[in-house]
């Protein structure tokens, strides 16, 4: 141990050699400054670090204070296992996890969305958190004692990083209260700083570790100088399907008088209506509304294209008891319109046929009909 002299301030600070297998006074130290809400300068396979108690509000901002630096720029946190990120941070991506699975211990940091429920102020977070789990055996060690520490480089804002103990010394003074001596540092420059939060993991800093190395086991990664990404209005647009179930390039255009895609009989394609077809329709339509707006009871053409209704119907104003018997046959009936009063329509298929006129019989053998059956209903009255 090595006692330095903090000057007119008459503290002390304390420094420990850090390597060997003799660490048990330096592992006291630290931990004791650590519960004290001290500051502690610990080595990592980076640069330096200077560490405080992350659940010690007072003990975080004398770190920002010692090396001058605001609360918009919250300290990293350093943690012993990579386990313990799930009981610091939430909603942690694959590919997050990926990264921290081949690179920790190592160089990487990553920002995460934090738990709700801790107890820290680490600064202006966003509600976030940037955590490391470091590639030295002994900081690891002093952590699983100490709990998770925040710890940013052991240097003063807009000065290089620390990468041995007495750089550190000589810039951060009797503001630390041990210092921890582990050589130099094998890296010599800071980590590598991934921000998981986003939809893609995104480079903030690149540091040790290189964009190639972490696209290596993430592939998708947005880095510095990367393009911006090309613009594409239907980057997954799916080809339409042919009636023969393979897929042509063309897309299904609709334009505002259509209602919706025909299907079609027509294997060969033939899906399209022609124009006559279309008008042929629209004209049976329209036959259809007139005729059901005409159908003062309500009642409708039975389905069954081999029968229809046979109706009587009032024809003069002598009362005279007519009727007419239709019998279908697979081309459809059209509507029977009487002058001056229109008969209920018989409808049984889209096709449309001129309308026919009772008046005064419309062939032979409706008349025939028409005698048969007024001899079956020779019980009825006329006019009822």
């Amino acid at each position: 141990m090595t006692t330095i002299l903090c000057g007119t301030m008459h503290c002390v600070s304390e420094r420990y050699d850090f390597t060997g297998d003799e660490l048990g006074p330096a592992y006291s130290a630290a931990v004791d400054a650590i519960e004290a809400g001290e500051l502690v300068v610990l080595p990592t396979d980076t640069v330096y670090g200077l560490a405080a108690d992350a659940f010690k509000a007072e003990a975080v901002q004398r770190l920002l204070d010692t090396k001058g630096r605001g609360r918009d720029m919250p300290p990293p946190v350093l943690i012993s296992v990579v386990d313990t990120i799930d009981a610091l941070a939430t909603d942690i991506p694959e590919a997050g996890r990926e990264l921290c699975k081949a690179f920790w211990p190592g160089p990487l940091t990553v920002i995460c969305h934090a738990q709700s429920s801790l107890m820290w102020d680490l600064g202006e977070t966003q509600g976030t958190v940037a955590l490391r789990v470091p590639d030295q055996a002994d900081t690891r060690e002093l952590l699983s004692r100490t709990g998770p520490l925040a710890v940013s480089s052991a240097n003063l804002s807009g000065q290089p990083a620390a990468t041995d103990v007495y750089d550190a010394e000589r810039q951060l003074g009797d503001a630390v209260a041990v210092y921890l001596d582990g050589g130099v540092s094998p890296k010599g420059e800071p980590s590598t700083i991934v921000d998981l939060t986003g939809d893609v993991p995104t480079v903030v800093r690149v540091g040790a570790l290189s964009v190639e190395e972490l696209r290596k086991v993430v592939r998708r990664i947005a880095a510095p100088g990367d393009p911006a990404p090309e613009d594409d209005d239907e980057p997954n647009k799916t080809p339409a399907a042919d009636v023969s179930g393979t897929t042509t390039p063309e897309s299904t255009t609709t334009t505002s008088s259509e209602t919706g895609p025909t299907k079609a009989d027509d294997v060969e394609g033939d899906a399209a209506k022609t124009d006559a077809a279309k008008a042929d329709a629209a004209k049976a339509d329209a036959a259809k509304a007139d005729a059901a707006k005409a159908d003062a009871e309500g009642d409708a053409a039975k389905a069954d294209v081999r029968e229809v209704d046979v109706r009587e119907v009032d024809v003069d104003e002598a009362g005279a008891d007519k009727a007419a018997a239709l019998t279908a046959d697979p081309v459809a009936s059209a509507p029977v319109v009487t002058e001056p009063v229109v008969t209920e329509p018989v409808v049984t298929e889209p096709v449309v046929t001129e309308p026919v006129v009772t008046e005064p019989v419309v062939t032979d053998a409706g008349k025939r009909d028409a005698v048969k059956i007024d001899a079956d209903k020779t019980d009825e009255k006329p006019g009822e």
